[in-house]
């Protein structure tokens, strides 16, 4: 994900505020991620649980994200779709379905965490955070598709 993260920052970054400010906070998000799931390089030779305080911060995070989407990014997209033609429309509505579906299982991940009396839940945690992962990395690929419009509307 870090890899497809700097290719779309190498292809986009640079064209434009809103783009830039997508693209680090979503950088931001997957290095929480990483530390969370304790993958590299924030692995470490002993094996526990992350802090339950890092887990929540990561949730909010998360939460951020989907709605700096939804209530920033999108509106523009769709508006950059729609000056480039009945193409550019449908792939916005082909793409912001599949881009919402995501945001209720980032929302579920997040509800969960949060909201939980006792850091026993974090037992469930690896299997969760591999679903988020597959989740997100679809959805980031969604989103990189939006980006490109985005980049060749203000190009």
């Amino acid at each position: 994900m870090l890899k497809k993260l700097e290719n779309a920052e190498q292809k986009w970054g640079g064209a434009n505020k809103l783009i830039d400010q997508w693209l680090s906070s979503r950088r931001n998000l997957l290095v929480n991620y990483f530390q969370v799931a304790g993958l590299p390089p924030y692995d470490s030779d002993e094996k526990s649980l992350p802090p339950f305080e890092n887990v929540k911060t990561f949730c909010n995070l998360l939460v951020d994200y989907v709605s700096e989407g939804h209530f920033e990014v999108y509106d523009q997209v769709v508006t950059a779709c729609e000056k480039q033609g009945e193409s550019g429309q449908t792939l916005a509505r082909e793409l912001l379905p599949k881009i919402s579906s995501s945001t209720d299982f980032v929302l579920d991940f997040s509800d969960k965490y949060t909201s939980a009396s006792s850091d026993n839940i974090l037992l469930e945690l690896d299997d969760d955070l591999s679903r988020l992962g597959s989740s997100i990395e679809n959805r980031f690929a969604y989103e990189d598709e939006l980006l490109e419009v985005l980049h060749e509307y203000y190009s």
